[in-house]
């Protein structure tokens, strides 16, 4: 077990070391007095791309040159007035590149700043941040159809014709049927010709029998 931690201890450290890269200031020419002023070393710096992690070599003979990060104030006018650090006398300097942004150096001896020994760059998080993804061009499917409301309907009940009363002849006499929520009609008044006469002959024959 403790031969594998070791392996992965040191598989993380080569892949951050192959991450970072070294960048010489200056290339061949190292970290100079540059003859065509601070041109020199604007070009230099827009060849490379700069990414925490990252060390700047400063390559210069010691007691002849400086090296010392400052502020953006202090970069233009050439003044160690506001120092990052402290400045390094001994050459070669590594300087490791710990936070993205703008980083200034400048040699402090006599005017070799003025003279365009200075060296502006910038360093990002992560390197070249990749492009944004293009927008999608899918369009959105259609919202699902509406489903109607559903509607009062007339039953079939309602539609139906109501079955009227009908008479249906019994042994007794005729009978009426009514549907359940009709009124039935009345009896025949005792007063109707129909009564009077049959009560009539009922005593015609009772008063034949008697006297014969």
């Amino acid at each position: 077990m403790v031969l594998a931690l070791f392996g992965v201890v040191a598989a993380v450290m080569l892949q951050c070391a192959a991450a970072q890269t070294v960048h010489v200031v200056g290339d061949t020419s190292g970290w100079i007095v540059p003859q065509n002023g601070a041109e020199a070393y604007v070009s230099w710096a827009s060849d490379q791309t700069f990414v925490v992690g990252d060390t700047l070599i400063f390559n210069f003979a010691t007691n002849a040159h400086d090296v010392l990060q400052v502020t953006k104030d202090s970069y233009d006018a050439c003044t160690d007035t506001n120092p990052i650090g402290n400045p390094i006398t001994t050459g070669p300097a590594n300087i490791t590149l710990t936070s993205a942004g703008d980083h200034y150096y400048i040699c402090t001896y006599g005017r070799h700043c003025a003279s365009g020994q200075k060296l502006t760059i910038t360093v990002s998080a992560t390197g070249t941040p990749g492009a944004a993804p293009p927008p999608s061009s899918t369009a959105a499917p259609p919202p699902p159809p509406s489903t109607p409301s559903p509607t009062s309907s007339t039953t079939p009940e309602a539609c139906a014709p109501e079955p009227s009363a009908s008479t249906t002849p019994t042994a007794n006499g005729p009978t009426t049927s009514t549907t359940p929520g009709q009124v039935p009609p009345p009896p025949p008044d005792s007063s109707s010709p129909g009564v009077s006469g049959g009560f009539f002959v009922t005593i015609l024959s009772i008063a034949m029998a008697a006297l014969f």
